[in-house]
């Protein structure tokens, strides 16, 4: 089948309920991620590659994840979450050596054991918090909320973790993209696709990166790229409103730019806000 949904999810985590039940103001993006939900649930995905910021990065590669399953735990106010889910070791390693031929450079990753089978993979609040709304969370119909996984229910779909090297060029990412929309197509199985990402962090002087002007309008750029379906318009972004607005999407993003170069899918912004700090998208893809 190959790509058959794809999306631009946030990762805040105070959008997950059982770690702030009022989601610190981002109301508007937790009922977006839940209708994020909705649709992933009603795409059948086989399996998941997660594109995010925040993993184990190398330095002038792309990483992914080569172990046997994912594992992470968030805590926040004395609340915690907590996933640990499969990594669906076959596709990972056609994705690395299928962009390695593309001329893309890729790192195989695992932590652990040095058996395949005994290795495991740390993931954070990047992979955690999309997954804890697509597939991996039990979505409790009418309740608007999303509960701790089962453990004693079946996995999610498995996962593939993907982290880009800000070093390498943004070319380079649209690259990685096509690269992992042929070897989904290859690979017979229904592929969902997650940009995950959040924008400029410099909307607050109380923030941790302080404010800076250039933060609305840099997302407001982005917001624009996803409603006209133009995500390639981010690389007009220049290294200096990267850098004011301190965003961390563009990469990703990228990436499913080079997917949508062999998929045609459809975008639908479903919410953009800021309540704090830093901006938070949600937006669907979805087969032409």
């Amino acid at each position: 089948m190959g790509i058959v949904f794809g999306a631009v999810a946030p990762h805040g985590f105070s959008i997950i309920p059982r770690i702030a039940e009022d989601a610190e103001g981002a109301l508007a993006t937790r009922a977006a991620m839940e209708e994020l939900g909705r649709r992933f649930d009603a795409a059948n995905i086989d399996t998941i590659v997660l594109a995010g910021p925040h993993g184990i990065r190398v330095a002038g590669h792309i990483a992914v994840s080569v172990a046997r399953r994912a594992a992470g735990k968030l805590s926040r106010n004395g609340n915690t979450v907590e996933l640990n889910v499969p990594i669906d070791l076959e596709l990972a390693h056609e994705i690395a050596a299928s962009a390695a031929s593309d001329g893309v450079p890729t790192a195989e990753i695992s932590w652990g054991g040095n058996r395949i089978s005994q290795a495991g993979f740390p993931i954070t609040w990047d992979a955690i918090t999309p997954l804890w709304f697509l597939g991996h969370g039990n979505h409790v119909e009418g309740h608007g909320d999303v509960l701790a996984p089962d453990p004693d229910g079946p996995d999610g779909p498995p996962v593939v973790v993907i982290a880009p090297s800000r070093d390498l060029s943004r070319q380079t990412m649209i690259d990685f993209g096509r690269s992992v929309a042929d070897t989904a197509e290859r690979s017979g199985k229904r592929v969902a696709f997650i940009a995950s990402c959040d924008w400029a962090h410099t909307h607050l002087e109380s923030g941790p990166y302080g404010a800076h002007p250039d933060a609305k309008p840099v997302d407001d750029k982005i917001v624009a790229s996803i409603r006209d379906n133009d995500l390639k318009a981010q690389l007009a972004l220049t290294d200096e409103e990267i850098q004011n607005a301190a965003i961390d999407g563009m990469w990703q993003t990228l990436m499913l730019a080079g997917v949508q170069e062999r998929v045609a899918l459809r975008p639908e912004l479903l919410s953009y806000e800021a309540p704090s700090y830093f901006g938070m998208i949600v937006a669907s893809y979805t087969p032409e």
